[in-house]
């Protein structure tokens, strides 16, 4: 019994050191062997024996030698992009992103399509089936491993079990999408909400590197919230936590697609900040009818933010009422998490510079002082790529965990 327990105990370890040894290459690569082994505190035989092994896994590569320090220089190492290849995609309540990355998450392959609700869950679901087939193939067409699949959802989440529990916008209820592809495709799934998704995903790439701490505000549709706390995605106890666009703000505010009334999404979501805009203007003959020459259906957030840089004063003022709404959540969700950033993402990112000065302006009106001593408040790095990116870092965050599986 003993040595099944050295045994077991020997290969945790191991899975530890190959996790630290990616993670390092990762984040401060390329690094040498004596490098990694001053760096982590591993002798010098452990860090080649693992490095060994994840040269004939195809994981690492060397990439020259050291600058010489008077003794004789290393050979660098660095992870290797093309190691394995993996998908990311996001399911929108209007439309399907997907990306094909490599091993260092460098994006090789990439489409995006509309979609409507209305079309049905079949249709679409088939419709991002057969992305999720022509990634894979590119990827193999260059000799490529496949990694996995990730996928960013607009609603509630079993992340356990790969299962879309509840999505208000699109009107699914109990999809087993990990199940259903993970036998389509013969490859671990990774199912997550896509606040969640594009949290990891500005964690692992994007302004949130070296942050332990943060909230993303995700902007599709609807309000979503990705909740990062020292480094790991907070899930709550059913792994439902994140659902910031519904906390109640107005009780009888407007009826939001979740089926309440007031939610915070109804106010400070991108269509709140269209349907602000369009009261605003009337029938204003101005800069933001002439965009969208005179057809008011056609205006989205990217319209409103093009006319407020034109100086339209209708969008101007939205922007800036919905950045005050936004202020006061952001001030409560600070209040209570204490983060160290947070970030804007989705349609929230393309409007920042309009909306910061009154987000900034409210938040430090309705926060503590002491948790407003650290946060700060960005703009995504991904825009409308964090949710894809952040799906592929569920892949790539997996790998670096376990290794060895």
């Amino acid at each position: 019994m003993a040595s099944r327990h050295k045994t077991a105990d020997q290969t945790l370890v191991r899975e530890l050191n190959t996790s630290l040894i990616l993670e390092s290459l990762r984040t401060s690569g390329p690094l040498s062997r004596a490098g990694l082994s001053t760096m982590l505190g591993l002798n010098r035989s452990t860090v080649s024996s693992v490095i060994n092994e994840l040269f004939e896994d195809n994981l690492v590569m060397e990439v020259g030698l050291e600058s010489s320090t008077g003794g004789r220089p290393g050979m660098l190492l660095a992870l290797n992009p093309d190691g394995g290849c993996a998908v990311g995609i996001e399911i929108g309540v209007d439309f399907i992103s997907i990306i094909l990355t490599d091993f260092t998450a460098k994006i090789l392959w990439r489409r995006r399509v509309e979609s409507h609700p209305d079309e049905g869950q079949d249709v679409i679901l088939g419709r991002g089936e057969a992305l999720t087939e022509k990634a894979l193939a590119f990827g193999e067409a260059r000799g490529m491993p496949q990694m996995g699949i990730g996928v960013g959802l607009p609603g509630l989440v079993d992340v356990e079990q790969g299962e879309l529990v509840f999505a208000p916008n699109l009107h699914w209820r109990d999809v087993p999408l990990g199940a259903l592809w993970e036998e389509r495709f013969g490859l671990p799934v990774f199912v997550e909400n896509e606040a969640n998704a594009a949290a990891l995903g500005e964690y692992y790439f994007g302004v949130a590197q070296n942050v332990q701490s943060l909230i993303y505000l995700s902007a599709g549709v609807g309000l979503g919230g990705g909740i990062m706390i020292n480094g790991k995605l907070f899930r709550g106890s059913s792994g439902f936590a994140g659902e910031i666009g519904h906390m109640t703000i107005e009780p009888d505010g407007l009826l939001c697609g979740c089926g309440k009334r007031g939610c915070w999404e109804t106010l400070v979501g991108p269509r709140a900040i269209v349907r602000r805009v369009r009261e605003k203007a009337g029938d204003d003959e101005g800069i933001l009818s002439r965009l969208v020459d005179g057809d008011n259906s056609l205006i989205d957030v990217s319209v409103v933010v093009e006319a407020a840089e034109a100086g339209d004063e209708a969008a101007i003022t939205a922007l800036r009422e919905v950045g005050e709404q936004l202020g006061i959540g952001i001030a409560n969700l600070v209040n209570v998490f204490n983060p160290e950033l947070v970030v804007l993402g989705g349609a929230l990112s393309l409007a920042s510079a309009f909306l910061m000065p009154s987000i900034e302006e409210a938040v430090a009106a309705h926060m503590l002082s002491q948790p407003g001593e650290v946060v700060e408040i960005a703009a995504s790095a991904h825009g409308a790529d964090a949710c894809v990116v952040g799906a592929v870092a569920l892949v790539l965050d997996d790998i670096l965990r376990q290794p060895t599986l």
